[in-house]
């Protein structure tokens, strides 16, 4: 079930549902404005979410930033009768998906051809089991690197990251309340024959993501995350990643190595991301 989070003064979060791939949703709370942070992955997310904000007696929002193309973060916009704002490279991500069918059929044949994955065709169904009128509603402003937004009393800072999950993304940095919403930006490339992390894209995304002073950590699809944890996980991503280049992505080299410097066994977590980087490195080198 689905809950409205307060994590700070002026941040609140609704949490996110696997099975349908509803992505967690933000909401910043500004004296003057509220932005939304992603548009969700329907718009019966997309209304549930605003009645939710209503519940509590939270601002409407007056703005929405969709923070990269995927699907489960853009389907809702159409039920949000405000400003959206993206990334350049999202809204020219976005138009490549005006003139798909969003049908059984349609999606069953795009994942056969490699386009769609066969886990968000499956979702979307999930979302969608009757009536499947998705329309998609473009961004109506876009910025290319960095946009400041002042809320009143509360800044965000929209900045391009990019990284292996999709070259678009963008995250959202609220200052006052020392926040960072990574979205996806931290997860694998999906869309490829392997999903996979690459060694120069992973470090440079995590050498842009340690640059900002956060205490709260927002991975989309898992929770609102502590500055502990968020260096658990990047430090584990950075190992893996100077070592899969250390080792040249040989599989075994980089696990017994990786085993001595963590002093245990992996888990099971751990040996899907070295597979990740094993995936990477392979994909690389045939190019």
């Amino acid at each position: 079930m689905q809950t409205l989070e307060k994590l700070t003064e002026r941040f609140w979060y609704q949490t996110p549902v696997s099975e349908t791939d509803r992505p967690i949703l933000g909401a910043v709370v500004g004296n003057e404005m509220t932005l939304m942070i992603d548009g969700g992955n329907s718009e019966n997310h997309a209304a549930y979410f605003l009645d939710e904000l209503s519940k509590k007696g939270i601002r409407e929002p007056d703005l929405v930033v969709i923070t990269h193309w995927h699907w489960d973060h853009i389907f809702g916009l159409p039920a949000l009768n405000i400003p959206s704002i993206s990334s350049a490279e999202t809204k020219i991500k976005m138009q490549e998906l005006l003139p798909f069918s969003w049908s059984d059929e349609a999606l069953d044949e795009r994942v056969k051809q490699g386009i769609e994955i066969e886990f968000c065709a499956e979702a979307i169904k999930k979302e969608f089991p009757d009536h499947r009128n998705i329309n998609i509603k473009l961004p109506t402003i876009t910025f290319h690197e960095k946009l400041e937004i002042d809320l009143g009393g509360v800044t965000c800072i929209l900045e391009h990251v990019g990284g292996d999950h999709t070259t678009d993304s963008i995250i959202v940095y609220i200052k006052e309340e020392k926040v960072l919403f990574l979205s996806d930006c931290l997860y694998a490339n999906m869309y490829a024959p392997k999903n996979n992390y690459t060694v120069d894209r992973s470090l440079n995304l995590l050498d842009q993501l340690q640059s900002f002073d956060a205490d709260f950590y927002i991975f989309s699809h898992w929770k609102a995350a502590t500055k502990q944890e968020f260096q658990t996980e990047t430090s584990m991503l950075r190992r893996f990643a100077n070592l899969t280049k250390e080792f040249e992505g040989n599989q075994q080299a980089i696990e017994e190595e990786y085993k001595v410097q963590v002093k245990r066994e992996l888990t099971e977590d751990e040996r899907e991301t070295l597979q990740f980087f094993v995936n990477g490195f392979s994909l690389n080198i045939h190019k």
